[in-house]
């Protein structure tokens, strides 16, 4: 079974053995630099004294008698002073006439084969096999007084000896090589262990993992975060910010750049920070982008780095958010109104009862129910959409109660719907056009003209119109009536407001954006607004159908 070792463990053994090798490979050079250093020397020491032996005054003349027992006198005293191997002479015949180490080869060859050039009266210098090994060694010429060349001086150290000298050299290095080696333990040691203390004591596979998941998650948020140091300088930023914010550059040029190149806002929001500290839900402007920010501060153990985390989101989107909760409270509202008609109808109905008034209570229910069932009848039987039929029974009901009539033209007709329009947001494209118009009609003197729906999918596109007897809108608003908070007039007296003070009408041009429509505002004769919605057929070939209607 393979062993597993920790990231310490790990980086520990790792920083040792490239400490080991990288020694090794310095030793390795320093032996090669020391041995060609000690060949120099020696090779010019040996130079030096076979140079001065072989101007002794004396030697030309010993040389030439051959007289053995005088060179031994003479050369002896310096044999025993010279820390070269050995000392040689010899005569121009390349015999040996004296030898310090060895004095059994008087009178023998010498080898080597190196003395042609010094019997033509050069120095040199050359490593050799000679009688006693391999050696390093210069030879000098002997020359006498009528300058011919009588002999030869051999000064030689043995190349043992120079590798011992070296060898004795790199012990010394190689002991403070073990101290150093020793020091780089503690150090490796030290270092792999608070390199692990800054991780967490966490492995790298961890770390890796860590990330991963959270860069995953940073642009999993559907809020904008962005991050910066107490530098003002960004951190991270994910995706979301990025999109809100209308920033083309990828995070990796981001990070690092101040915060204040990237999001244009108030001078002093993001200075003011520190005094402020932790803020939520408060209303800011970044890049003319009005948002609802929270920001945390980012502090960490030192010498950890300190700054603030920022999370944001468009402030559109929770107007959007507000208006669809105030349409599902609108539905709450209709069924009320609903609920409160049928428990008056009903109180009235048992009160002719307990007065056996049964005529009466006959012609009552027949004129209530009349106008309901025709209504109700129409609806359930041209809408195929369950939840439509009660929105548009609800509004119906509403728009009576306030003494507006709601008419729906006879070529009604719903079967299915686009395959890039939702049930609900069809709901609230009828809810948000009625609303309007009910609104609108509102605005008049009595008594007021009905409101008109056309709702049909027929001709390979659905079409919603709604017409109202309204005061109609301004011309030089009429191009910005679908845009956020935009109405026709001021909202205490306005007529379009588009629901929720212009929410309404930006809602339903979004869902008719995003199922690929149109939206037509055209004036009504002899006054008011037509709204028609325009939503095409796209690629439907198993077009969304209903459950079972009223």
């Amino acid at each position: 079974m393979r062993a597993k070792f920790s990231f310490q463990i790990k980086l520990f053994l790792c920083l040792v053995a490239f400490s080991c090798v990288l020694l090794m490979v310095l030793g390795a050079f320093l032996f090669h630099i020391v041995d060609r250093q000690m060949h120099r020397d020696l090779g010019n020491r040996a130079k030096v004294q076979a140079s001065e032996i072989a101007l002794i005054p004396n030697l030309p003349a010993l040389v030439e008698a051959k007289d053995t027992a005088g060179i031994s006198r003479l050369i002896t005293p310096l044999s025993q002073h010279s820390d070269a191997s050995y000392i040689v002479i010899g005569d121009s015949h390349e015999i040996h006439l004296y030898h310090s180490s060895q004095p059994q080869s008087v009178n023998h060859p010498m080898v080597g084969g190196d003395n042609a050039e010094v019997l033509a009266g050069k120095t040199i210098i050359s490593i050799r096999q000679g009688g006693i090994g391999v050696s390093l060694r210069s030879k000098a010429p002997i020359i006498n007084a009528k300058n011919q060349v009588v002999g030869i001086v051999s000064v030689g150290y043995l190349t043992s000896y120079i590798n011992d000298i070296t060898l004795r050299q790199l012990a010394q290095a190689l002991l403070f090589g073990l101290l150093l080696l020793l020091a780089l333990f503690l150090f490796s040691w030290l270092f792999s262990k608070n390199l692990k203390k800054q991780m967490f004591w966490l492995e790298p596979r961890d770390i890796s993992l860590l990330v991963r998941q959270q860069k995953a998650l940073m642009e999993a948020i559907y809020e904008g975060v962005v991050a910066i140091d107490d530098r003002l300088n960004i951190l991270t930023i994910n995706r979301a910010a990025r999109e809100l914010l209308g920033l083309e550059q990828p995070e990796a040029q981001l990070i690092g750049q101040p915060i204040t190149d990237a999001i244009a806002t108030a001078p002093d929001f993001f200075t003011a920070q520190a005094a402020t500290g932790e803020r939520h839900d408060e209303m800011a402007l970044f890049n003319q982008r009005p948002v609802i920010v929270n920001r945390v501060p980012l502090e960490l153990p030192p010498p950890a780095l300190h700054g603030w985390v920022f999370s944001f989101r468009d402030k559109n989107d929770i107007n959007t958010l507000s208006s669809q909760l105030s349409q599902v409270t609108r539905y709450a509202d209709n069924l009320r109104i609903m609920r409160h008609e049928q428990l008056n109808w009903t109180a009235t109905l048992a009160g002719l009862l307990q007065m056996q008034r049964y005529d009466e209570a006959l012609r009552y229910v027949q004129a209530q129910s009349e106008g309901a069932q025709a209504v109700l009848d129409f609806v359930s039987q041209r809408f195929k959409s369950p939840a439509l039929c009660g929105l548009l029974l609800g509004k119906y009901v509403s728009a009576k109660e306030k003494g507006i009539e709601l008419d729906f033209d006879p070529g009604c007709q719903l079967a299915h719907l686009p395959a890039a329009l939702g049930e609900n947001e069809l709901m609230s494209i009828v809810g948000n056009l009625i609303d309007n118009a009910v609104e609108a009609s509102l605005k008049v003197d009595a008594p007021h003209a009905p409101v008109e729906l056309y709702l049909t999918d027929s001709n390979d596109q659905l079409i919603i119109e709604v017409a109202d007897s309204g005061g109609g809108i301004d011309a030089d608003i009429r191009a910005r009536l679908f845009e956020q908070g935009v109405s026709s007039k001021p909202v205490s007296h306005s007529e379009h407001t588009g629901s929720e003070h212009g929410i309404g009408l930006y809602v339903v041009a979004s869902y008719v954006r995003q199922a690929q429509g149109m939206i037509e505002i055209s004036d009504n004769r002899p006054q008011g607004t037509v709204f028609t919605v325009f939503i095409p057929f796209i690629n439907d070939d198993q077009p969304p159908t209903f459950k079972k209607a009223l």
